[in-house]
């Protein structure tokens, strides 16, 4: 299974990120993006690739310790930014330190569980809402975005997602994602 440790926002979260998108397809060249699904926005926490079945219990007990050692927090989605002139995302507000957190234990918890994992990198949050066909300047997409500023929500839960690529080469065809674990976060006391 292709799986990752993500964060989904809420349905109002979405939806006011929605509409910020909606007046993005206005800018021009916008018909140069691939814009992302809705039903797939999260943030990624911990991408893990292709995992072993054989793995998943000890994954799932260890996401669930990370879950415990760690409390809800406050965020929205906040401004956007880009990564080269390939991806443009939306970023966060409010607990990113607790974000970054949360995924430093998840990141751990798989490699403990035996997840080959990539090369570790400092946590960026992120929330992509389209990608580049093209050499696209994404800086008036960015300055857009840096006006949008989403409603506060708590982040309660880490979930496991598995990422259902599309086959076939339908174009247009987007990734689906579905959950296949979740945990709250904190103690509960």
């Amino acid at each position: 299974m292709r799986l990752f440790a993500g964060l989904v926002p809420p349905a109002d979260a979405l939806s006011e990120l929605g509409r910020a998108v909606d007046r993005l397809h206005d800018l021009p060249g916008s018909g140069g993006l691939r814009w992302t699904s809705r039903p797939g926005w999260h943030f990624t926490l911990a991408f893990m690739g292709e995992v072993d079945d054989s793995i998943l219990p000890d994954l799932r007990e260890r996401l669930g310790r990370a879950a415990h050692r760690s409390e809800a927090f406050r965020m929205r989605l906040h401004g956007g930014g880009h990564f080269g002139r390939r991806a443009l995302w939306v970023g966060a507000a409010g607990g990113i330190d607790a974000m970054r957190m949360l995924a430093e234990r998840a990141d751990a918890a798989a490699r403990r569980a035996g997840v080959s994992m990539e090369e570790h990198r400092r946590y960026q949050a992120h929330l992509t809402i389209a990608r580049a066909r093209a050499d696209v300047d994404l800086v008036p997409y960015v300055d857009e975005l840096s006006l949008f500023e989403g409603s506060p929500w708590t982040v309660s839960e880490l979930l496991l997602i598995r990422s259902n690529l599309p086959g076939g080469g339908v174009p247009g065809a987007q990734p689906r994602y579905d959950v296949v674990g979740s945990w709250p976060l904190g103690t509960g006391d």
